[in-house]
């Protein structure tokens, strides 16, 4: 079949599998969105901001699983990707974006909008490649494909001139070449794994997101019920265990539970899998876990002794790796230790406080109860920490966050993608005001195509988690982090866009207000009033121990 470059290229998307495609048109793509305009098989969501193209694949793909792919134009289109590119990469999400480029006798001249997206995107991609051929386009879209997913997942770039778009060439069918769990697993990293899990008194596992990527959920509490461990998660692996379980201690780390924290310090042996500890986890290295051996289970190597020295390490797939322990650990009872971390657990819990001030922590609990199988998204900041320790998951894929970026603005376009994904389910996005102002534009693009996302904006009228640093550590000296003096009126701005807004000042008000913007089922925005000073606790200093953690504000 002779086809032009765009006419491949859909082809090819289609053998991946995409159905959804989230961009934004420009002179270097036009040869493209004139090849999607001519088929009905993939939809095209247009953004209003192409950051939010890659976000809402960043969504797409992180509430399904799949490859999520975003599309833009060269020189600015392309540069505005790189937020989520760089999002997508730093949390391991299975991410394509397509680029143009100005056409091969134009490059290398500062032509108009030109930039080598390639060699920006080097450092936050799996792989990237231009296309200046048309014989070799299909077969770097399908490596493109089997690379994002393959292994551990990540973004991947394809940029392609605007001559190979237009050029024709024979297109042949092909079937994607499947993924296939790495099976080499050495056997004697597994049998010392097994040792050191059966010879251990006082075990904690530590999930992360590679457990939710390895889909390794249900083997992870098999292994927690057979070796009666506590399990902590990082903010990546939340939603991977149930947060109802008895024996789950919550996050860990600098604005981790007391009780992860206790376990951690006080552990044996901390089983980590497809976690790789960051400093946010374990915040001064030389402090971290000193009583304990640690077993790192991960799908990549770079990953072993990069920010801990391990004890031991088995390289592979989640669950292949959970499966063959499981066969192989012994069966034990940890009573004393179990009953020790729940007493810890029991002394400190996170109860939201309840009394007549509209509180955060409040906020979140009830978002938890109402709305128990909602997919929550979250912006970063404070409202990021609050949601990771009062929204309750109980599976994985329900929770999306930017955890290694910390990319304010996230939240927005992430959950587009994900009501996209999942159209029977209700999408919640925790913001900041702080975050909502550097996305809300998107609000056009859910109301446009009908997406019933809702915004809850916890709104306090400042940068929150840099204020309480400038609490804490910079002796109150506010600079520019404090939003008073251009108060918005988000309810307008809501339904400026077309959108239902609605105003919360009470805590009674709370619940009555979620509920109807549910049963509405339209783009949503619920703006809640709390004060300018509630602070995320507990929280552990900068260069402190994760044992060392603040409970309270001194």
């Amino acid at each position: 079949m002779l086809m032009n470059g765009s006419e491949i290229l859909i082809e090819c998307l289609k053998e991946q599998g995409v159905d959804v495609i989230f961009g934004y048109p420009g002179g270097t793509v036009l040869n493209i969105y004139d090849a999607l305009y001519k088929q009905d098989k993939i939809k095209h969501y247009l953004t209003s901001h192409e950051q939010n193209a890659a976000h809402a694949a960043d969504g797409y793909a992180r509430s399904t699983g799949k490859v999520g792919v975003c599309i833009a134009t060269s020189g600015p289109g392309a540069t505005n990707l790189v937020t989520g590119i760089a999002t997508a990469y730093m949390d391991s999400v299975p991410l394509v974006a397509i680029t143009g480029n100005v056409a091969l006798p134009a490059l290398g001249k500062d032509s108009f909008q030109e930039i080598d997206i390639t060699g920006v995107t080097m450092p936050i991609t799996k792989y990237g490649i231009i296309v200046k051929d048309i014989s070799e386009l299909a077969e770097c879209v399908r490596k493109a494909f089997y690379i994002a997913k393959e292994g551990r997942p990540g973004p991947v770039l394809i940029d392609i001139t605007k001559d190979v778009t237009a050029a024709m060439y024979e297109y042949e069918p092909a079937v994607p070449k499947p993924i296939v769990r790495r099976k080499n697993i050495k056997e004697s990293a597994v049998e010392t794994a097994v040792k050191m899990i059966d010879e251990s008194k006082q075990p904690l596992i530590l999930a992360g997101g590679g457990v939710v990527a390895s889909e390794a959920g249900n083997e992870l509490a098999l292994l927690a019920e057979k070796i009666d461990s506590p399990v902590c998660v990082s903010a990546m692996g939340i939603g991977v265990y149930p947060s109802s379980s008895e024996r789950f201690t919550g996050m860990i780390g600098m604005h981790g539970t007391k009780a992860s924290n206790v376990a951690a310090t006080e552990s044996d042996l901390i089983i980590a899998i497809g976690a790789r500890f960051s400093d946010r986890v374990i915040s001064n290295a030389k402090k971290f876990a000193t009583k304990a051996k640690i077993l790192h289970i991960d799908i990549d190597a770079a990953e072993i002794n990069k920010n801990i020295v391990v004890h031991a390490s088995v390289i592979g797939d989640a669950k292949e790796i959970l499966t063959k322990l499981l066969e192989k650990v012994k069966t034990a009872k940890h009573s004393e230790w179990t009953e020790h971390i729940k007493s810890v657990k029991n002394k400190y819990p996170l109860v939201p406080v309840c009394d007549d001030v509209l509180r955060p922590q409040h906020i979140l609990s009830r978002v938890s109860e109402i709305a128990k199988d909602a997919i929550v998204v979250t912006e970063v900041g404070q409202h990021q920490m609050w949601a990771c320790h009062y929204i309750q998951r109980t599976s994985p894929r329900t929770f999306l966050s930017s955890g290694g970026l910390g990319t304010m603005g996230y939240g927005l376009g992430a959950a587009i993608g994900a009501k996209v994904a999942n159209p029977q389910k209700v999408v919640i996005n925790i913001a900041g005001d702080g975050c909502f102002r550097m996305n809300n534009i998107e609000l056009a693009t859910a109301v446009e195509y009908d997406l019933p996302v809702i915004t809850i904006i916890l709104n306090n009228h400042t940068l929150g988690m840099v204020r309480q640093w400038q609490t804490l550590f910079y002796e109150k000296r506010y600079s520019h982090s404090t939003l008073t003096g251009r108060n918005v009126d988000f309810v307008k701005l809501a339904e400026s866009y077309g959108a239902v807004g609605f105003n919360v000042t009470l805590p009674e008000q709370f619940d009555d207000v979620l509920k109807k913007a549910i049963s509405l089922n339209k783009t949503a925005v619920i703006n809640c009033e709390i004060d300018i000073d509630e602070k995320v606790f507990p929280m552990v200093s900068i260069g402190k121990g994760i044992d060392e953690v603040m409970l309270a504000e001194s």
